[in-house]
This record gives structure tokens, C-alpha cells and sequence, in this order.
């Protein structure tokens, strides 16, 4: 573990790269700064090895939750390799966007139309411009995270310049229209109150109600019901982001599982394994809209994204994929749940069950979180206090992070006692990142 190559590399990257990389969540200072392996050379299953030869469990975020059948999934890369083969673009259109379309909505039986995209933020703006143009209206109402666009930032304009970004802390809006203030207006999930006092106040000014099925916690009995019911009332499109709830549950969106039948619901990430792909689905009446307004880009018809969406996709359900997510985060969570008491260190678990995390509940959390990383590091886990479950981790994985879980919280536990955590530390305290309205 003495070298780092990956920390040189990132290094010269900053100079090139703002922020250093694409994606806030994989920047190396929101896990361990100055010591996070940072690239990676090839990843496999549950394993990734650095540019130096180190190989790791991947116990975190899998591809910031794309990975759900696990990194290189044979049956899905044997897919893409013949649709590389056969030609991934050309002046015609790809057979497989229209099969996947058919497969999407026998799934979903409610949904009878399907566009497509390449990433979910741009699936959301799809979805949100589709929403506006068949309701005429231009304010939405939304709770937790939806990407990065000028639509949803705009949540956080306000009326005077020195409160701009405090609704969403860590996402600063500078660069989006100030013309576009007062139209995200957000509410928390589970908080119907609050829903309902934006409804009471715009009323019919509403174009959609913007929310995840699930995250952090299970909908508050009601809560999902009386959202649709609104949203019937007013004529307001309900728009459900899949984008990381789906197929966690089943193989399909989380939204199923509770009952809910949405206008809209947005895929991504986790329906295709890694490769870029996103799905717009919906009621027919109300996706016929995107004819009214211009959504077109020559990406979005290239082969890769719609084949290896058909392979995840049949694979999840061929494997019950969900249930064995299920299973290995349940028993991820009751190992930290014993870790925690056996050791004496107080920790706080949440989140679906395939898409856990726990806080320490001690001084200095960020700091204990930061080493907790650094010493899974060490024991050759990718750890960090969240874990997104994927088909390639099994029980003899868990078990043998478990161990290792179990062990560095022992430690963690008595340097907390000692007053010593960040002295453990080998380099800064990781940064928080931003909060989500959940």
C-alpha cells in the first residue's frame, strides 16, 4: 500500500480537469483525501485493482450504484461485444431501442410510451420538460436529489444573492438563470404538510410533483397515495426518479412494490450494468407531449446502452437479482448493528436495505468516518459508511468484510475514547459532500 500512483495521477488531473473528475461522488476528498486510490486499472465482480497492482473488495458504492450485477458482468459484456461488433451506429436506428421499449412497459403495465437518454440527470430534464409541455405550466414541486441541471438548481436562487445555495447545501447554483427563481419549490420526503402548503400556494401552476418512491426511509403510510391524489387534483404530472431505487427492490421500479402508478418514471444506472443508459417511461397521453417540444440527440440512439440494458435487465430477473440485494444488505446491516455493540461504538444505520449506511454517533464523526476508510484501506476493502450491494458480492465476502468491519471499529472505538482519531489520521478529514431533501 506504500505506493500511489493513483495520487499523482489525480494531482496532474486537477490541473487539467476542474474539480479533478466528472462525478462529485468519486472525487478522492469526499472518501480519503491524499490517500484514496483514486483510478483504477480494471474492476471485476466485487473487485477493483489500482494503478499499482492493489486489489480491493469494493464494500462502498459499485460504480456509484450502476454496477448491480457487479463490474464486467460476462453476460452483459458478451452482449455489448457483439453489438460493438455488429456496429453501435449508423444512419438507421437500432432494433434493440424498440425491444426494450416492449420489454420497459411489460413491466411496468401503466406505462405505454418510452423515450430514452444517456445519464439520469439529462432523464430528469427529459421528464421535466415533458411534464411542462403537457401541462402549460412551469413550476414543479420536488423532494431529494435529481441531478444537475439548471431545472432543479434553480431550488436554490433565492430573492437575495447572499442566500443563494442554502436550501441545498454543497450544490451552489452560479451560472443558472435567475429568471428561473420560484420554480422548483421543494418539500421533504414523507412531509405531506409541505407538499400540501406549495399546492395551497400555486395550486394550478403546478406542471409535476418530483419525487424517489423510496430512500432513506419507507413512505409514511399515505404519503405516496394522497402525492398521486394531489397531482390528480390539480392536474400536475407525479414524476418517480428510479434512478437509484430502481430494480434494488425488483426487477423493475421500486414504485411497483408500493402500490404506485406514476405518469412518469425515470431509469438509470443500475439498468444496464456500468453502460450508459437511461429511460423515460409513461402514460401514453402524457409522453405523447414530447412531440410538442424539441428532445433529440444523436447519442441516444447509438446500440451499446439499449443492449446492455436488455441483458441486465433479463439477467435480473432471470437471477431474482433483488431478492439476493436484499439478502446481502440485511446481513451487511446486522453486521455492523453487532460490530457496534460488541465494540462499544455507537453507530446509526438507515437507508433501503440494498443501498445502506450507518453514521458513527460520536464526536468528530466526519473524522471517525475518514478513518474508518483509511483503515479498511489497509485490510484491502473500498469502505466507506455506505454500502451498495450488487449481485457479485456473497456471503464469503460480507463475512470477511464483516470481520474486518468488526476489527476497525474496535480501533476506531478507542481512539475515540483517547481523544486520538484524528491523529490516526494519514491525511485530511474526507469532505461531507451535500445534504438531500429526504
Amino acid at each position: 500500500m506504500s505506493e500511489r500512483t493513483g495520487q499523482e495521477l489525480y494531482r496532474q488531473a486537477k490541473t487539467r480537469i476542474p474539480g479533478g473528475t466528472q462525478l462529485l461522488s468519486k472525487r478522492p476528498e469526499m472518501f480519503l483525501p491524499d490517500n484514496w486510490p483514486a483510478y483504477y486499472s480494471r474492476a471485476e465482480g466485487a473487485e477493483v485493482w489500482d494503478l499499482d497492482g492493489n486489489k480491493y473488495y469494493d464494500m462502498s458504492y459499485n460504480g456509484i450504484g450502476a454496477c448491480i450485477l457487479g463490474a464486467a458482468d460476462p453476460d452483459v459484456d458478451r452482449a455489448v461485444i457483439a453489438a460493438v461488433h455488429a456496429g453501435v451506429m449508423s444512419t438507421l436506428n437500432c432494433p434493440e431501442e424498440a425491444e426494450l421499449a416492449e420489454l420497459l412497459c411489460q413491466l411496468h403495465p401503466w406505462a405505454e410510451m418510452v423515450r430514452y437518454a444517456r445519464s439520469g440527470g439529462e432523464a430528469m430534464t427529459i421528464a421535466v420538460r415533458i411534464a411542462r409541455a403537457q401541462t402549460g405550466r412551469d413550476r414543479v414541486a420536488f423532494c431529494g436529489y435529481h441531478g444537475w441541471h439548471d431545472w432543479y438548481l434553480a431550488a436554490n436562487l433565492a430573492e437575495e444573492h447572499a442566500l443563494d445555495g442554502h436550501l441545498l447545501p454543497g450544490l451552489d447554483p452560479a451560472g443558472v438563470p435567475r429568471g428561473l427563481l420560484g420554480t422548483a419549490l421543494p418539500f421533504h420526503y414523507n412531509q405531506i404538510e409541505e407538499l400540501r402548503a406549495i399546492v395551497d400556494r400555486y395550486g394550478k401552476e403546478l406542471a409535476a410533483v418530483i419525487m424517489e418512491p423510496i430512500r432513506n426511509d419507507e413512505p409514511a403510510p399515505g404519503f405516496l397515495e394522497e402525492a398521486r391524489a394531489i397531482c390528480d387534483r390539480i392536474g400536475a404530472v407525479l414524476v418517480v426518479d428510479e434512478i437509484s431505487a430502481g430494480f434494488r427492490l425488483l426487477t423493475g421500479g421500486a414504485h411497483m412494490r408500493y402500490g404506485l402508478v406514476p405518469d412518469i418514471a425515470v431509469f438509470a444506472k443500475a439498468m444496464s450494468n456500468g453502460y450508459p443508459m437511461a429511460a423515460i417511461i409513461g402514460k401514453r397521453d402524457v409522453m405523447q407531449a414530447a412531440q410538442k417540444t424539441f428532445i433529440s440527440s444523436t447519442y441516444w440512439t447509438e446500440r451499446i446502452g439499449p443492449t446492455a440494458a436488455l441483458a441486465t435487465i433479463r439477467k435480473h430477473q432471470r437471477c431474482n437479482v433483488g431478492a439476493h440485494l436484499t439478502a446481502v444488505g440485511q446481513l451487511v446491516r446486522e453486521g455492523w448493528r453487532v460490530a457496534g455493540e460488541r465494540t462499544g461504538l455507537p453507530i446509526e444505520i438507515g437507508g433501503m436495505v440494498a443501498l445502506s449506511h450507518f453514521a458513527f454517533k460520536v464526536p468528530d464523526s466526519q473524522a471517525a468516518h475518514t478513518l474508518y476508510t483509511q483503515l479498511m484501506l489497509d485490510k484491502g476493502f473500498l469502505a466507506t459508511k455506505a454500502f451498495y450491494g450488487t449481485y457479485a458480492h456473497d456471503a464469503r465476502i460480507a463475512e470477511e468484510y464483516l470481520q474486518a468491519t468488526e476489527e476497525t471499529f474496535g480501533v476506531i472505538a478507542r481512539a475515540v475514547e483517547q481523544g486520538r482519531v484524528r491523529d490516526m489520521l494519514q491525511g485530511p478529514v474526507a469532505h461531507s459532500g451535500f445534504a438531500r431533501l429526504n
